[in-house]
């Protein structure tokens, strides 16, 4: 018989100190920034940034031991602006209570916004944790208040540490002799998150009485019966957004439709598929159809304000318009370009015709002479050098083959046809 049925092998094993914590050496190791934090009694507000599995709400946990302050926790999925309040309310007696909030990034403005105030007079602590970019998600006024930790995905020789520990440590598979043969299957499985990987140990010592020896074999048949189809935070995660973009730059809106399907229905946050149509509107669209980046804005602001069940239909209608239009990388091939050259040559001397001359020192070392106004030559166009001398003449820019583009090329060749060659 089990002795800890009720509670989750993760969960068991969850360090209570930085020193059982796998990973995040940068932040807790013996020179880490926030061992020395706690070291010190000195622990800001915070935002912990990183991928699922990796830590986050651990560290907020041994912090929290470490000062012995009132320790309170939400989570941005279900906790609203009267949870918030009182939160504070309760920790008016104690200052300096930590509150910890998981997913932050799903907090509206206003919820946010009632975080200021406390966390400003230094009523609470906060610790915020969140796998997107908070300099997207968390408001610049809340963020400018907290110190960013970016926490880094678990490596495999971590995550295999963290199942050593569990077959060494666990009360109950201690009793067990499991052998681990094969672990590929457990780290794909796993997509690096080291909770999901103690789960999946703990699901197969479960279905499986006895000695085990696990295989990549045996996992796969194992998490194909019980793993759910779409985890937001897994392989499915990744392999599901990466269908619905190819299907949309292969300009295919039935298949991307499906695939946002899949999404909405595994309960995606409706921002990151958002996100992922204004990035794909400029990489894969670009100025074949300029006002692709347009509604693919639109649609991000649209469905932050709405949610599910409504954002379903926004997104779709953005889907199938970005799916419908035509297709040039050509903006996101020059800035590569761009970038690419930047690397070989490194920072080129800007010729001094256009160069800023605010000062009389400026403008007595010929900063700005000789540059001419585009607006007062004939057609608003003034043929001089705006490219550093070393690569003068170099095309990053090159129009796609679709009908828009065909305009601005023919545009660039009455300019340029001679030094660009368009």
């Amino acid at each position: 018989m089990l002795l800890n049925a009720q509670v989750p092998l993760a969960e068991r094993m969850r360090p209570k100190t930085l020193n059982e914590l796998v990973g995040q050496e940068h932040l807790t190791g013996p020179t880490g920034v926030l061992r020395m934090a706690i070291q010190a009694g000195n622990i800001p507000s915070m935002i912990l940034w990183g991928p699922p599995g990796v830590g986050k709400t651990t560290i907020a946990n041994i912090i929290a031991h470490a000062a012995k302050k009132p320790f309170y926790t939400l989570s941005a999925i279900s906790a609203g602006v009267k949870d918030i309040r009182e939160v504070i309310d309760k920790a008016k007696s104690t200052p300096r209570s930590i509150l910890f909030i998981d997913e932050i990034h799903r907090f509206n403005k206003g919820q946010q916004d009632a975080l200021l105030g406390a966390v400003e007079k230094g009523i609470l602590t906060l610790i915020g944790a969140t796998t997107e970019n908070p300099s997207f998600e968390v408001n610049a006024a809340l963020l400018s208040r907290c110190q960013v930790y970016i926490l880094k995905a678990l490596g495999e020789e971590q995550l295999m540490e963290l199942v050593r520990q569990a077959l060494r440590r666990d009360e109950d598979l201690k009793q067990r002799n499991i052998i681990i043969q094969e672990h590929q299957a457990l780290l794909n499985i796993s997509g690096g998150d080291g909770r999901k990987l103690l789960n999946l140990i703990e699901l197969i010592s479960d279905a499986l009485p006895g000695d085990i020896v696990i295989t990549d074999k045996l996992v796969m048949e194992l998490a194909q019966k019980h793993v759910a189809i779409y985890d937001k935070s897994g392989e499915q995660h990744y392999d599901i957004i990466s269908a619905f973009i190819k299907s949309i730059r292969g300009s295919d809106p039935n298949a991307a439709v499906y695939y946002l399907a899949r999404m909405v229905e595994g309960g995606e946050d409706v921002k990151f598929i958002a996100r992922r149509l204004v990035i794909l509107a400029s990489e894969d669209i670009g100025n074949a159809n300029p006002t692709a980046l347009i509604m693919a804005t639109n649609t991000f602001q649209a469905v932050n304000v709405i949610g599910y069940p409504e954002a379903r239909i926004i997104l779709a209608q953005c889907t199938v318009y970005l799916a419908s239009s035509p297709k040039s990388n050509a903006s996101y091939m020059a800035i590569e370009n761009a970038l690419s050259n930047i690397q070989e040559t490194g920072d080129l001397p800007v010729p001094l015709s256009i160069r800023n001359a605010p000062t009389k020192l400026m403008k007595k070392l010929d900063y700005g002479k000789g540059y001419q106004y585009a607006h007062s030559y004939d057609g608003n166009f003034a043929n001089m050098e705006f490219l550093p001398d070393k690569i003068k003449g170099t095309k990053f820019y090159e129009p796609g083959n679709n009908a828009r583009e065909e305009e601005l090329r023919k545009y660039l060749r009455s300019l340029w046809k001679e030094k660009y060659g368009y």
